[in-house]
């Protein structure tokens, strides 16, 4: 999917009637084009221009000399009747527009050197964005600070190569120009870099697509109810017969600008029920996959104290539940348990306070460093990484200088995947079909 140089024309605003509508032309004609339609003899870069679209509409004009897609630009305001919008169109076609593809005029910007690949996706992360944490994650990103960080890693992998290379040239007078532990040194500094970036993807990607949150606990202790009660709303079943959810449930919870994806699980117990033990088996698979794991506990079925739950790798969270139905002096144990009751709300607020604390730090990270969203963004970086670690095993074994720098150009390579600087029709087309026709 290569940037072709033809002008071109979309509407940039959603899909339906509104007060206004946007439409976007682009490419080395679109003034042109645009004139053509307009009753006005020019128009003046950047500034917006009321004038007349044929006999169609009143509309406001604005030419970009090199605009959004880093082209000669004309975006035009018009009333959003889909009649007018769909006239406006058939009348820039007309007049030598093409009809847009989905994401060209940010492919445009991304051929045109206006944008890398890493910040071309974020465009569509910040269209996306549902929630203040996902359109920070998404901004950080479009403004460069993780394009930023890959170009240095970049520079340094080609210093790297470089230095190797050179003793390529010279191989037959056995020159060494690269110190061997002035390179291993500087590949420390590399992994742990890319490390940092790899490691990061747990908290971004969970920030992006919401935290996975799994309610887990014995049959019949108030799991369903603690969602119902979490969200507000009767999503789940809910019966006193143990064992009634069979199957995971999945819904989606906004604390503070975060979005958690609540999993409400089978109960957990030994049972011969075959169905209920494949729900069994989804509640398991839903815990190894949550980063946050709620435990819930029957106060009216406790003795003694009670103590928290915890899960190796992850944030553990363990409430008491049915704390109003429980006997007096029931309510002893750790510090760090909390007292709800699902059917009255009592405690409810105090665990989402919990669940947002468990983020807080990751919340805090987008300010501070550049977060990797991107499966594809972490799947190349584990390639690097891997590159890496051969071009180290190398060095340390003695390996011929000509067979560790493939290993550096397949770090290069694979890195470049994410900036655009190794770029196939393949990769542009997988990344801008996801776009919105007009961005």
């Amino acid at each position: 999917m290569r940037a072709k140089t033809d002008t071109i024309a979309a509407i940039s605003t959603p899909a339906g009637v509104g007060g206004i509508a946007v439409v976007r032309i682009s490419g080395s004609d679109a003034l042109a084009i645009a004139l053509r339609h307009l009753d006005v003899d020019t128009l003046e870069p950047r500034y917006a221009t009321y004038c007349h679209f044929a006999d169609l509409d009143d509309v406001v004009a604005v030419y970009f000399p090199r605009g959004y897609s880093g082209e000669p630009t004309v975006e035009i305001s018009c009333h959003g009747s889909r009649y007018i919008q769909e006239a406006v169109m058939q009348a820039l076609v007309a007049a030598g527009a093409r009809m847009a593809e989905a994401g060209e005029f940010t492919l445009r910007a991304f051929m045109h050197g206006r944008l890398d690949l890493s910040q071309a996706e974020a465009v569509a992360d910040l269209i996306d964005a549902a929630t203040p944490a996902q359109h920070l994650l998404a901004v950080s990103q479009l403004r460069g600070s993780y394009a930023q960080e890959l170009k240095s890693l970049r520079q340094q992998l080609l210093d790297l190569t470089s230095l190797l290379e050179l003793e390529l040239d010279f191989s037959q007078e056995d020159v060494e120009f690269a110190d061997r532990s002035q390179l291993k040194g500087l590949l420390s500094t590399l992994n742990t870099e890319l490390s940092r970036l790899i490691k990061s993807f747990v908290a971004g990607n969970a920030l992006k697509k919401g935290v996975p949150v799994a309610i887990v606990g014995a049959p019949n202790v108030g799991k369903s109810t603690l969602l119902n009660a979490l969200l507000g709303d009767d999503r789940a079943i809910v019966s006193d017969i143990p064992g009634t959810t069979r199957d995971t449930i999945e819904e989606t919870l906004n604390i503070e600008g975060i979005t958690f994806r609540l999993v409400d699980t089978a109960g957990l117990r030994h049972t011969d029920d075959q169905i209920e033990r494949l729900g069994i088996e989804r509640s398991q698979r839903a815990i190894e996959d949550a980063q946050i794991v709620i435990t819930v506990i029957d106060a009216t079925t406790c003795t003694g104290n009670i103590q928290p739950v915890e899960y190796s790798g992850k944030h553990s969270i363990t409430v008491v539940n049915k704390s109003d139905l429980a006997a007096p002096g029931h309510s002893t144990g750790h510090q760090s348990l909390i007292y709800i009751s699902a059917l009255t709300g009592t405690g409810i607020e105090t665990l989402k306070h919990a669940l947002h604390d468990c983020v807080a730090d990751s919340e805090a990270m987008i300010q501070t460093m550049p977060l990797v969203t991107n499966i594809r963004h972490h799947e190349a970086l584990v390639r690097v990484q891997d590159s890496l670690q051969n071009v180290q095993d190398g060095l340390d074994s003695g390996t011929p200088t000509d067979l560790v720098s493939v290993d550096l150009r397949d770090a290069l390579y694979n890195l470049g995947t994410i900036t655009g600087d190794v770029a196939n029709d393949e990769i542009l087309s997988n990344i801008f079909s996801r776009f919105c026709i007009g961005k």
